[in-house]
């Protein structure tokens, strides 16, 4: 059953509200996928139009998983890796190693990632001073990482105390992935559990006009 973005995110603040997940980790469910608002904006004369060359095809570089931009791409942990060497850098010496422009064990802060929903949203957030913690906005920043918190990779550019934060998006990408869910449909509580995720938003600084 197709559902609206705004339920799975209502759905995945829900699961982990009802797991006793603290209210910080509950915000970051109802707000991860916010990011696919970029969607609306834009105009092709500026470069930032909602859709691809073909005008019926939805922007494809919201959505995926994302990966290190800058080195080589782990062809064992993407998808559709046939189609890795269409990416220029992976022709140009600088960024087809597995370092590329990185040092060894450089960190995850040092790294940059493919743009797409998860990037945007974390820095919307930050440019809101947002009190959610440093592990809420790991979550949202890299939860569509998956070659690195699901397959293993880059584990030659990330430092030890990396694999803690890690831990906490995989945490996050539980609810994420599997309260998808058509018999959770949650369209009629939606009046009755807004006021409790507004108050949420007051607390964590994202009441009233925001920065988009």
């Amino acid at each position: 059953m197709e559902l609206p973005n705004k339920l799975h995110l209502l759905q995945t603040a829900e699961g982990i509200r009802k797991a006793g997940h603290p209210d910080w980790f509950q915000l970051v469910g109802l707000l991860h996928d916010m990011g696919k608002i970029m969607f609306l904006w834009g105009t092709a004369e500026d470069g930032q139009d909602g859709y691809t060359s073909d005008e019926a095809a939805k922007q494809f570089a919201l959505g995926g998983d994302t990966f290190v931009v800058g080195c080589a791409i782990p062809s064992h942990a993407v998808v559709f890796p046939e189609f890795n060497h269409l990416n220029p850098d992976m022709s140009d010496k600088r960024y087809s190693s597995n370092y590329g422009m990185y040092e060894p064990h450089c960190g995850l802060d040092n790294l940059c990632f493919a743009w797409g929903h998860d990037e945007y949203m974390y820095r919307m957030l930050v440019a809101n001073e947002t009190s959610i913690p440093r592990e809420g906005l790991d979550m949202i920043r890299y939860h569509s990482a998956y070659p690195m918190h699901d397959k293993g990779a880059y584990k030659y550019l990330l430092k030890e105390e990396d694999e803690e934060r890690l831990q906490w998006v995989r945490l996050f990408n539980r609810f994420d992935l599997y309260t998808k869910d058509g018999d959770n449909d949650l369209r009629t509580e939606v009046n009755k559990l807004w006021p409790y995720y507004q108050g949420l938003l007051e607390k964590y600084g994202l009441d009233g006009p925001l920065k988009w």
